[in-house]
């Protein structure tokens, strides 16, 4: 791990506490890389892969880490936008390593494709870098920070050595109730669900206008190897998540079809 370069990013800003506990833990652990960070400098979450297109980002580098070690720098756009500039722009060398997290909230199942935290990992994985999304299932206190940046810091360099596809990030979530976590579960990606999404309200003028809220909808029967049955039994998940999207598998059919199909009528 000697001399290993770390971007650390996050979608709930970079004056959270998940960040900062996290980039003090990596701090803390030494082993001879080098730490950056690079997040939004306000909260970003649910905002998915976005990217900012019409207008300029402001990058401010900021020193609220109190820690001579640590390097910060805010940025007015998306978590996904902190990616592309940190490599593109900001940084003097390619990091060989993205985390984002550590996000207050889970990042279970179907989320993950809203998630501004793992759409930050998405990006170190366009940019050829190896990435990770940690997330506390819970809004979570100091302590189950500081533990799941604990095991961000055993668990990342085993990764690296491990040698994943470079197609693959990581995704893990951990349980807020770190006294009672039994062990750690590689899982796929469940299915969440949702009654209700939508509240509908009258404002003031009496204009409709509805809130996204909803209650999550627990399926007791979902697969055994699933990311939210894991943390739902008390553990934590660990789910590699492949990128790109293309199925491969219905190629050949969709070739086969489209080979007697006329474009123009």
């Amino acid at each position: 791990m000697k001399n290993k370069h770390i971007l650390i990013t996050n979608d709930d800003g970079i004056y959270a506490e998940g960040i900062q506990r996290l980039s003090q833990c990596l701090y803390d652990k030494g082993d001879g890389y080098r730490l950056s960070i690079v997040a939004p400098d306000r909260e970003r979450s649910a905002i998915g892969h976005a990217i900012t297109m019409h207008r300029p980002l402001l990058v401010d580098e900021i020193s609220y880490f109190h820690n001579p070690g640590l390097t910060g720098w805010c940025v007015n756009g998306t978590p996904s936008d902190c990616v592309k500039l940190a490599i593109e722009a900001i940084l003097d060398d390619k990091p060989d390593l993205v985390i984002s997290g550590i996000n207050r909230g889970s990042n279970l199942g179907t989320d993950v494709l809203y998630s501004g935290t793992v759409s930050a990992a998405v990006e170190g994985l366009i940019m050829g870098i190896p990435s990770i999304a940690v997330s506390l299932t819970g809004n979570g206190d100091a302590r189950s920070f500081d533990f799941a940046g604990q095991f961000v810091c055993r668990l990342f360099p085993l990764l690296l050595e491990a040698a994943l596809p470079a197609s693959t990030l990581i995704n893990i979530n951990i349980p807020t109730d770190v006294d009672n976590i039994k062990g750690a579960r590689a899982t796929r990606l469940g299915n969440r669900r949702y009654r209700n999404a939508f509240e509908k309200r009258i404002d003031p003028r009496g204009r409709v206008y509805y809130w996204l809220a909803g209650e999550l909808v627990v399926d007791e029967n979902e697969d055994e190897d699933a990311d939210t049955r894991a943390v739902r039994e008390g553990y934590i998940s660990i789910t590699p998540i492949h990128f790109p999207l293309t199925n491969d598998n219905v190629l050949p059919a969709l070739k086969k079809l489209l080979e007697n199909m006329s474009v123009k009528t």
